[in-house]
């Protein structure tokens, strides 16, 4: 029964310095003096210098294969084939 009273005593002490500096951001961005630049495109894009390169339709399936399900295979067999020539050493 002492350690319950101990840890809910505990929780209250840590509690509010934490809801404090999760506070204090909101509370502090509220009295900004000025507020963030509105970000918005300019109208005379037609007019722009910047250089873009011409779309080009690729089909998303281009670099399909089909693979079939095959049979286990011994993988000490598969291992030894792609192990690199020479000595390991």
């Amino acid at each position: 029964m002492l350690s319950c009273a101990a840890a809910i005593s505990y929780s209250d002490k840590t509690m509010k310095p934490l809801f404090f500096v999760a506070a204090l951001p909101l509370f502090a961005s509220g009295c900004a003096s000025t507020l963030p630049p509105d970000v918005i495109a300019s109208g005379d894009l037609a007019a722009s210098q910047a250089q873009v390169r011409p779309l080009r339709y690729t089909s998303p399936v281009s670099g399909y294969t089909h693979r079939v399900p095959v049979d286990p295979q011994p993988w000490r067999n598969q291992n030894d084939a792609q192990t690199p020539e020479g000595d390991a050493s």
